[in-house]
């Protein structure tokens, strides 16, 4: 007998964020694209940057071929986001530090929500400890947290060594599923308080909270929530989005 997937119950903007407050957290740990913020911030830059020429004609070649082959399942969630990375290699890093605020500013800070924005401002005047995971490149992500005063050194992402100023191919790590648990234990963070998260690549991270929130999940992760008992919070702007 085949068992239909069970609906996760979906918060109100007050009851979801009356739910962490009650909580009382001393560590919250969040996703950032698809949680903070609508959209893939990572895929996003990665194509704007092309367009913009800061990319080898060759790489820009490579990478998209990859992309493809990501798509296609032949290319690991985990391997494409290093590669991601590592295209833009034997470039200065702070053209790309230039580059990422500016394709943030852009593109993405207008599609911050603001509930997650007020949260986590609450969370911080009650000396949370926050942390931002990723597996989008390290200048994106901590360009965009600074609109929520989150630190560099509270932010682990997807990273490559930089030597003399300069970009290597060496990656450092690429949280993404298990390695969102895996970067968190590197830091000495083995089970925070909450956890919040949009997709199915942080299930793993989801499950080491001792709260998970699921916030605009992605079809794949609301079903996993429905099956264990995870309410879900939808920010308004996307309740409101015609499109979804």
């Amino acid at each position: 007998m085949t068992i239909a997937p069970t609906t996760p119950r979906r918060y109100t903007s007050a009851e979801f964020e009356q739910a962490v407050l009650a909580q009382s957290p001393a560590v919250a740990v969040f996703d950032c694209d698809g949680t903070l913020w609508s959209g893939d911030a990572g895929c996003g830059f990665m194509t704007w940057s092309i367009d913009q020429g800061l990319v080898s004609r060759n790489a820009s070649d490579w990478i998209d071929a990859q992309y493809r082959l990501y798509l296609a399942g032949k290319v690991s969630e985990e391997q494409i986001c290093g590669e991601m990375v590592q295209i833009y290699a034997d470039l200065r890093e702070d053209e790309i530090r230039h580059a990422a605020a500016t394709y943030f500013g852009q593109h993405i800070e207008p599609h911050i929500f603001p509930e997650m924005r007020s949260l986590i401002e609450k969370l911080q005047t009650r000396k949370v400890d926050i942390w931002a995971v990723s597996s989008t490149n390290n200048w994106v992500i901590e360009d965009g947290v600074r609109r929520f005063n989150i630190p560099p050194s509270r932010v682990l992402a997807a990273e490559v060594r930089v030597h003399d100023g300069r970009i290597t191919s060496e990656l450092i790590e690429t949280p993404t599923g298990p390695g969102k648990v895996e970067a968190l234990r590197r830091v000495g963070i083995t089970a925070p308080d909450a956890v919040f998260g949009n997709s199915i690549h942080d299930e793993a991270m989801l499950d080491i909270g001792k709260r998970a929130y699921p916030v605009n999940p992605s079809p794949a992760l609301a079903e996993i929530a429905g099956r264990k008992g995870w309410a879900v919070f939808y920010p308004e702007s996307i309740l409101n989005d015609p499109k979804l």
